[in-house]
Formats: structure tokens, sequence, C-alpha cells
């Protein structure tokens, strides 16, 4: 406003001056009117423009990065950079295991994140905040898996390396099922390694107080199996020997003639008695032709039962019969050895004191089984204890 009123008090001291009279002068006077108006009008125009440019620059807002005075702004905690951890799970042959549960468990407030790995064993946790985490992964069949402390920057990328998870020890039931014959069959297979002072045969003790029944073909398996073995053949050798040193059967003769004819029949005797009494009348009968050792008890419940296993055995079908197998095989194998005998050795008195014999040692042997051989045969089964 200054500006006006010093250029409005130079016109009119420049009218005070100008003739007007003159036509030249008015020409002049025109003029200068013209050039004062268009310098009002300019000053004018060139007001109002600061004027509009600075009240836009008080309604723009702050450049960005920048607050009021120009000075710096703080990021807001929700733009944070979010991180991400990912990784694979494998099994001990580097093959992806899919359809595994991976548990992230992390100090944040979210507390637990869970997710499955996809077919190629691939798994991906995202939009985590910074902090210490720990992973478990389980996965059906294979060990579970729990992590080291897993420390996490803000914004960072983590790239598990591939954890392999071994096999699971796991305890699996097998039921089998089996025929009685072929849990006789392998009973007797058993059996037929028992042997006192890893030496002597010892088949006919049965330690598993409820082993099957034997068949008929197991029961002459059996026979045959015991009189084939070396042993039988050296037991058949000292007896012949005992009976030469005391002339018994003196038909026989004497020297290696004699010791012959004696070996002979006391192998032939053993295996008489033992295909007879052990496998052809306890067909006959349905018998079972083993001792069957108790091992519990009392020494005389033992002893009762040792002994009444000469006379009582078991059926096949179980059930307690008298032992017709062994008493009729003692005296019959004792009437057949007759038919090898000179004339003058042969006689029915013979035969019946045989018969007593033999059946007084089964009874010693039964007592031999119960109390003694036992703890000197080898290879008897650890289950296999007598009765239960």
């Amino acid at each position: 406003m200054q500006h006006f009123r010093t250029l409005h008090l130079g016109v009119a001291a420049t009218r005070a001056r100008t003739p007007l009279s003159t036509k030249k002068g008015a020409s002049a006077y025109c003029g200068s009117i013209v050039l004062l108006a268009f310098c009002i009008l300019s000053s004018v125009c060139f007001a109002q423009d600061i004027t509009s440019s600075i009240r836009l620059n008080d309604e723009l807002p702050d450049a960005p990065g920048r607050g009021a005075g120009g000075q710096p702004q703080q990021q807001s905690p929700a733009l944070e950079a979010h991180a991400i951890i990912s990784g694979t799970v494998a099994d001990i042959n580097g093959f992806g295991v899919p359809d595994s549960r991976l548990t992230l468990i992390g100090n944040d407030a979210a507390g637990k994140r869970v997710t499955v790995s996809d077919s190629l064993g691939r798994f991906t946790f995202t939009d985590l905040p910074a902090g210490t985490f720990h992973l478990t992964i389980v996965s059906a069949g294979l060990r579970n898996f729990t992590s080291d402390t897993i420390v996490l920057g803000a914004g960072e990328l983590r790239e598990l390396p591939p954890t392999a998870l071994p096999i699971a020890n796991t305890n699996t039931e097998v039921q089998v099922f089996a025929s009685s014959v072929q849990v006789a069959q392998a009973q007797v297979k058993l059996a037929e390694k028992q042997r006192v002072m890893g030496i002597i045969p010892n088949f006919y003790s049965s330690y598993i107080w409820d082993a099957a029944p034997l068949t008929t073909k197991l029961k002459f398996d059996l026979a045959l199996r015991s009189t084939t073995d070396p042993v039988a053949f050296l037991l058949a050798g000292g007896v012949a020997g005992v009976e030469q040193s005391h002339n018994t059967f003196p038909g026989y003769g004497s020297g290696l003639e004699g010791y012959g004819k004696r070996y002979g029949a006391a192998y032939a005797d053993n295996v008489i008695g033992r295909m007879v009494g052990s496998a052809i009348l306890p067909s006959v009968f349905h018998q079972d032709p083993r001792y069957f050792y108790k091992g519990k008890g009392s020494v005389k419940s033992r002893t009762l039962y040792a002994v009444g296993a000469t006379f009582i055995a078991r059926g096949d079908n179980g059930n307690l019969q008298p032992n017709y197998s062994h008493i009729l095989g003692n005296f019959a194998a004792a009437g057949i050895s007759n038919l090898y005998r000179t004339s003058g050795d042969r006689s029915a008195t013979l035969t019946i004191r045989n018969g007593f014999i033999i059946t007084g040692t089964n009874a010693i042997g039964n007592l031999a089984r119960e109390f003694l051989l036992k703890r000197l045969t080898s290879k008897v089964p650890a289950f296999a204890q007598g009765q239960p």
C-alpha cells in the first residue's frame, strides 16, 4: 500500500508540473497514466502470487521421512519386517517326508504355530517376530525331533538345514499259530540236542511239562535217532566187555569171537527194547514214552513221582494211564533176546529176571532224571523248567 501511495503522489506531482494546454503535453500525460496503471496491476498480481504460495506451503504435508521442522520421523512398530523360517523334513536316506507335523514354539504373544510338511517334506513359517524359537517335528514311524534354540532376527529369512529323522524303535508282537504236530516236531528237535555232560544222549527227558504229544512217526524217529547215536555203539561195547570179563552167557565163548557175539547181543537188546518199549507199544496204546521232568515240590513228592513214572504213563490225550508200553516192552525185549542166545543160556526164568531188572533200571533212571541229569544236561531250553 505504501508503494501504491508513492506512485499516486508521483502522479499528482507530475500532473501539477505538466501544462494541459498543449497537445504534446496531453499525449505525454496519457502515456504516463497507462504506464502507471500497468505498474500498479503488476504489483497487485505479484503480491497475490506470493500470498497464495505461502498459504499453499502451509497446507502441504511434510515430506516423506521428515516431520515438523524438518526432523526425521520414527517408523511405526507395526511396519517392522516379519521373519520367515523354512526347511525340509527327510528320512535317513535323504527322501522328503510328507505330512510331518511341525510345531514352532516361541517367546512371542502367539506362543505356538503348527504346520504340516508338503509332499516333498518342505515347510515354512511366516510372519514371525524377532526372538527365540524351538522346533518340534513328529512323523509317523520316525523318531520325534526337537531343535536347539533358534535365534531369529527381525526380517530374517532363515533356511534350516534338512532334518533327517531316523526310524523309530518299535515293539511288534507277532503271534505264530502252529499245529500240534508242528509244535511236537520242534520240541523233538530241541530234545535231540540234549546230552549229559555234552556226550550221553538225554533225548527222552522232556523238560517242557506241557509238551505236545508225539505222533507215531515221531515216536519211531526218536527211537531210531537214539539207537543209531554213536554213544549207543560205545555203550554196547562197554556192556560186552563187562559180560566178557564175567563170562556172562558162556555159550558165546571167549576171545574175540565171544566178545563179538556179546557185543551184537548187547546192541540188539538196546535196539529191541527201545523200539518195542518206546515206539511200537506207545503207538499201539497211544502213550508218550518220554519222562516229564517235575522239578517242583518236596524231595518226597518228586521221588514218588519219578518212581511212579515207571508204572504210570501220560497218554497222548494228556491223561495218566498204566505204563503198558514200558512194562510190557521190558519183558518183551527180554523174551526176544532168548532168540539169539545159545540153547544153554535160554530160560524163562532169565526172561522174567531180565524183565524186572530192566524195569528197576528204568526207575533208577527216572530218579536220576528228576534230581541229577538236568544240571548235567546241555542244550536244555531256557523256557523249559518242568512243572509250572
